[in-house]
């Protein structure tokens, strides 16, 4: 009785407050979740994972040492995965991007890749704008892809020291300056000799990733990096 009111109520509420997708902005049906079945079927996945010569490896190489190097879909502008990041970063939904880690995370546990890993890092968001934003959405990828991997993650393994402007509207070299020596690694003793997957939103220029990467190889890591998009 109880569960049929929950389910009367719920659809009393979605009358009202309907959930919509994602990645097209249509009303979600019932048993969808945050991206509907055509989004979820027409999004460009890159099964990047199982090419080790894929192009975000490629883009990272001569950058710093990793092992593994991947990303889960491509980023195109005014594409489904362009509304998505935008409802992740800007809109007030990081579960959809720990639904979407989890998926990922799935994936590469069932693909057997990525699993030699010791902890997951998300790149941090400095202070000021965390209590901003309310939010990491980095963290809560890291938290996805971490549950589905059977991998703790270090929420605050690194540190934004630096409250640098945004990199959205800054050229390639641009990039790089922002970021330099931005982040700090405060527990090097905790991650010496671990293997570390640094994870990040969206893969650009690789500035960002190259920056906090430098800190945790000088702290003695192993590093390997996951990005849930690349551009």
């Amino acid at each position: 009785m109880k569960n049929r009111l929950l389910h009367y109520l719920s659809d009393f509420s979605a009358l009202f407050f309907p959930k919509i997708c994602a990645g097209c902005g249509h009303v979600l049906v019932s048993q969808e979740k945050y991206i509907c079945t055509s989004c979820l079927y027409h999004l460009p996945i890159t099964n990047f994972h199982l090419d080790s010569n894929n192009q975000v490896a490629r883009q990272l190489w001569g950058k710093f040492p990793f092992e593994h190097a991947a990303a889960m879909f491509l980023l195109r502008r005014k594409s489904r995965v362009e509304r998505i990041l935008y409802q992740i970063k800007y809109a007030n939904q990081p579960r959809l991007a720990y639904f979407l880690g989890k998926q990922y995370g799935d994936t590469l546990a069932k693909s057997h890749v990525f699993t030699d890993v010791d902890v997951v890092i998300p790149i941090p968001l400095h202070k000021k704008k965390l209590k901003k934003r309310g939010y990491n959405q980095s963290f809560f990828l890291a938290k996805g892809i971490g549950m589905g991997l059977s991998k703790p993650v270090l929420e605050y393994g690194l540190v934004r020291k630096e409250d640098n402007v945004s990199q959205t509207k800054k050229s390639r070299l641009e990039r790089y300056d922002n970021v330099l020596d931005v982040f700090i690694c405060p527990d090097q003793d905790r991650l010496q000799g671990k293997h570390v997957l640094l994870v990040d939103d969206v893969l650009t220029t690789g500035a960002t990733l190259t920056a906090a990467a430098e800190q945790l190889i000088a702290a003695g890591c192993i590093l390997s990096v996951l990005t849930l998009a690349r551009a």
